[in-house]
């Protein structure tokens, strides 16, 4: 079996893929730090918890936005799964061509994003990712990643809310019913939400006029991307499993 590992800023996402079917997913938080041991240990219980035994992964791979913990998570990984991790990284086969002033700037997990939305949905097609950051990617119809746009995620426009006001509390992000609010805390919600979606319209109509058509399928994906998708016209599909699915397609581009 093959683990795929999301290394994000605010969690990790891992995903099971037994002869290229995801057959079970789980998630943990990166903070507080951890040691080679306690990730390794994590792994292995949730892995059991699961149905599933350690021994039964054979590769790992892994995109990481998190440099500062990799050393001990995959320490962790080669001492209590008894393999060697794949971390996608400058060298890694893609399929897709990065055409930046600097493709070593590109996050890793931007690559796999791109790589799943071009491989299953084919291009060109705009790839949003709502995660701690919110990423706008483009990717062309013969495979070439033009770049993009990052912006401040949902949470962190929440955290600057709750954080940087005296009077404005800790709210639930959700979908409030109007956009003109009749208390603080749907006001805060209206404004988080509305202003959302009002940028990704924005964004993606945008990206569409530089690069010349409106032809250009538009997929997002990230914890918070289900409830904008379904609230805008500009997003045609959502895809939870975006990042997992662009790992294990990169993994079996290494074996060929």
């Amino acid at each position: 079996m093959l683990l795929a590992v999301d290394v994000g800023n605010t969690d990790i996402t891992f995903g099971l893929f037994q002869e290229r079917e995801l057959i079970t997913r789980f998630r943990v938080t990166v903070k507080p730090p951890r040691s080679s041991d306690e990730y390794g240990e994590l792994i292995c219980a949730i892995l059991v918890q699961k149905g599933y035994s350690p021994d039964d992964v054979e590769n790992v791979i892994i995109a990481s936005v998190v440099p500062k913990i990799m050393y001990s998570f995959t320490s962790g990984i080669i001492k209590y799964l008894h393999c060697h991790p794949l971390v996608v990284g400058a060298g890694t086969k893609t399929g897709i061509r990065i055409e930046t002033a600097n493709p070593k700037e590109i996050g890793p997990d931007r690559i796999v994003d791109a790589v799943s939305a071009y491989e299953q949905y084919g291009g060109p097609i705009i790839v949003v990712d709502y995660g701690t950051a919110t990423t706008y990617d483009l990717v062309t119809e013969d495979g070439a990643f033009l770049g993009g746009v990052i912006s401040p995620g949902i949470r962190i426009s929440a955290n600057a809310l709750w954080n940087n006001t005296a009077n404005l509390p800790e709210i639930e992000i959700k979908s409030p019913q109007k956009i003109v609010a009749k208390d603080t805390v749907t006001a805060m919600q209206a404004g988080l939400f509305y202003g959302t979606i009002g940028q990704s319209e924005y964004i993606i109509r945008n990206m569409k006029q530089e690069f010349g058509t409106d032809d250009v399928k538009v997929v997002a994906t990230g914890g918070l991307g289900k409830i904008i998708a379904e609230n805008t016209d500009e997003i045609q599909m959502y895809d939870s499993d975006l990042t997992l699915r662009g790992l294990e397609l990169i993994y079996e581009k290494q074996k060929k």
